[in-house]
């Protein structure tokens, strides 16, 4: 489905999440490229007083670029399904589900789609004993872009066990998901429309994807195509289309992956489902998309066509 007529779209973005800059990027990067294609855009920063805001905007439909809670967790869905307005991405269900990255798993691995082991713990227990064997990862239930993520290894100076006293992750939140650390190569697939479009390798200058990494420019090198065998890049795509389809997800999507390329096909694991990947200069969904030949303008255009489209089917019900 393509637009075929001019709308009024509510570009939502901003919030108070640990990534509302980068989702400020993205809204307004979306903005630009909708009113540069004609269409009349209300940039809205969110808030409190966020539905009232768009209940006076009477958009025909709003694009999330949230990132984080409360708009990329089923909150902000829920709302626009209450008011009975189209919006992008994925629905309530499903973005209750891939948020949370214990429920992804128990979502997605029974289905056949590898994901580390590991455990949930209370950071408590981290100034006791180790939950796992080092190295292993330390990481938030449900936030994205490597937010309060922490490897902890033999030579980190996290201590032994961990200090209450040192920065980290257990220091924020009350409990956090424990995964083996996988070594390796960082490996990303965008789906589009129903395809998956690329396997991009991801070489952060600092040895981990963290949070500057990803947002800030000339830290990460993006290779795109990503410089690996044939049966690995179908497997990105593989996984890439079932957790789409397994979680429900609408518009676009992007999974993350960890190869260990000793051991092959048998190395290579899914990390996480992001239902509302970055839209900045330097995300990765709009470099793919530009490999796969469609600009960035034709990208938002083609996630707002599925929201309507979507809708149409009842968006609220779709998961």
């Amino acid at each position: 489905m393509s637009l075929d007529r001019k709308l009024h779209i509510a570009v939502l973005m901003g919030g108070w999440a640990n990534e509302r800059e980068v989702s400020l990027m993205s809204g307004n990067g979306v903005a630009d490229a909708l009113e540069a294609r004609g269409h009349r855009v209300t940039r809205i920063d969110m808030d409190r007083q966020v539905a009232a805001r768009i209940a006076g905007a009477a958009p025909d439909v709003v694009f999330n670029a949230l990132h984080g809670v409360p708009g990329e967790d089923g909150t902000v869905q829920g709302m626009l399904d209450l008011m009975g307005i189209p919006y992008t991405h994925s629905g309530l269900a499903t973005s209750v589900i891939a948020i949370d990255k214990e429920l992804t798993k128990q979502a997605l691995v029974p289905h056949g789609i590898p994901m580390p082991g590991g455990r949930i713990v209370k950071s408590e227990e981290l100034y006791r004993s180790d939950p796992l064997a080092r190295p292993y990862v330390l990481k938030p239930v449900n936030e994205g872009s490597s937010v309060g993520v922490a490897i902890v290894t033999d030579e980190s100076n996290y201590g032994n066990p961990i200090r209450p006293d040192t920065e980290g992750p257990w220091r924020e939140f009350d409990q956090l998901l424990a995964e083996p650390f996988i070594r390796g190569r960082e490996l990303t697939t965008a789906v589009v429309g129903g395809k998956a479009l690329a396997v991009t390798e991801l070489k952060p200058k600092s040895g981990f994807y963290d949070f500057d990494a990803k947002y800030t420019d000339g830290m990460t090198d993006h290779i795109c195509p990503a410089e690996i065998p044939e049966p690995i890049e179908a497997l990105c795509k593989q996984y890439a289309l079932e957790a789409h389809r397994l979680l429900g997800c609408k518009g676009t999507s992007r999974t993350d992956y960890r190869w260990d390329d000793e051991q092959g096909e048998a190395g290579l694991f899914v990390l996480e489902t992001n239902t509302q990947p970055g839209m900045t200069p330097l995300s990765l969904v709009p470099e793919q998309a530009k490999y796969a030949g469609m600009s960035y303008e034709d990208l938002v255009e083609a996630i707002v066509a599925d929201a309507l489209d979507t809708f149409g089917g009842k968006h609220g019900d779709q998961g």
